[in-house]
């Protein structure tokens, strides 16, 4: 049957498929994305092969353009005039639940035996959240109050500290590992520049958004200028080493406060993302081999519940600290399970750090992202409700 399939024959199976698993979602009230993930791993080449490896394979400029999108609309979030009414509040427990898990999973790990280099490097790992799992289930159910305003302003500012906190921890684990060939100063350095490279450049791109939506009239054009203003922020960002996900951000986040026609720009591209946003979360599950999950042991599932118990305790520290309301400290660290692209490409790195470990944390974290991808969209849906901000 596969022989019979090309590139634009996946797609509409992938698209079939994912639509038909959000009817299944709504019978028994799980949020959509966690109906793409599943279908996916049940379509994808480790369960079914319906589609193939050959098939994600070739999906692979999909969730680059997805993340991009994504990165862009929550850059939305940080409108100056929203910032002024919320104040502090996002930035201090974005630090404080991202320190909280890479701190835990430290303790733990080092308690529990393991060598302090391989605890840090995976312990800073923990801080990564992913935002798309989060903004996808925000969206379907019109999420709405000061958990949810709080919410999106931390997701996106995750991903700045998590890179600050895995460049100290490596350092900080190649300086106890006496890796005398390495520059512990470079190893700092590099997160620092990578984030304000990406913050930069991001700005940059805004800031000719601006003028282009101006200078153009209609939904159409704006749309169209918008689209290639994420897909080249992306594109140069990979060239460059900068993080895509930082630098749409900060696209958006420039563009929101300085263009009269953002709102409309903004909805204009959210009216055509969902079959994109479908389609990375369908991909996303088929990419997630789940006969790995035996092999993580107890490290894994240490790695797996503490990062957690991390998020949770730092997230109601920060939210206590910066005086939220409180049901922002009640709720807000169990939106924060997902996690997925930024982790695993920190895993990847860590493959070449510390090359001793990095296969066993790379183990780790895509186990971790299976189970954080499955039921992180779940707890954040029944956290919102619990929380009255979905009716």
């Amino acid at each position: 049957m596969n022989r019979l399939l090309n590139i634009y024959t996946y797609l509409s199976l992938a698209l079939i498929l994912g639509i038909l698993s959000s009817k299944v979602m709504e019978k028994v009230k799980f949020p959509n994305v966690t109906g793409y993930i599943i279908i996916g791993l049940i379509a994808g080449p480790y369960c079914l092969n319906i589609l193939t490896m050959e098939a994600i394979e070739k999906f692979s400029i999909i969730p680059d353009i997805a993340l991009g999108i994504i990165a862009f609309s929550i850059g939305a979030e940080f409108k100056l005039s929203y910032l002024k009414i919320v104040g502090k509040a996002p930035v201090i427990i974005a630090f404080a639940e991202a320190v909280g898990a890479v701190l835990i999973v430290d303790l733990v790990l080092i308690l529990t035996g393991n060598d302090v280099p391989f605890s840090l490097v995976l312990g800073a790992i923990a801080a990564a959240t992913a935002p798309a799992a989060t903004l996808m289930v925000v969206r379907q159910y019109d999420a709405k109050g000061p958990l949810t305003n709080t919410l999106l302003p931390v997701v996106a500012i995750d991903d700045a500290i998590a890179l600050t906190c895995f460049g100290l921890s490596v350092a900080l684990a190649k300086s106890i590992g006496s890796m005398s060939d390495v520059s512990i100063l470079t190893t700092l350095m590099d997160p620092v520049i990578e984030i304000i490279g990406s913050i930069l450049f991001g700005a940059t791109i805004g800031v000719i958004l601006k003028f282009m939506t101006a200078w153009y009239t209609g939904n159409g054009n704006r749309l169209t200028i918008a689209l290639a203003m994420i897909f080249l922020c992306v594109g140069v960002s990979n060239i460059a080493g900068l993080s895509p996900l930082l630098a749409c951000m900060s696209m958006g986040a420039v563009f929101t406060n300085i263009s009269k026609y953002s709102d409309e720009t903004f909805k204009n591209v959210d009216n055509i993302t969902h079959p994109i946003f479908l389609l990375f979360f369908v991909i996303s599950g088929a990419e997630l081999d789940i006969t790995i999950l035996p092999s993580v042991g107890f490290i894994g599932l240490t790695y797996v519940i503490f990062r957690v118990v991390g998020k949770v305790l730092g997230a109601s520290i920060g939210a206590k600290i910066s005086k939220s309301e409180p049901v922002v400290s009640k709720y807000l660290g169990f939106t924060l399970i997902p996690q997925a692209g930024v982790a695993i490409g920190l895993a990847g790195i860590a493959t070449t750090i510390v090359p001793e470990y990095g296969l066993k944390i790379q183990t780790i974290i895509l186990c971790g992202t299976i189970i954080y991808e499955l039921i992180g969209p779940l707890v954040t849906k029944l956290t919102l409700t619990k929380a009255g901000e979905i009716k």
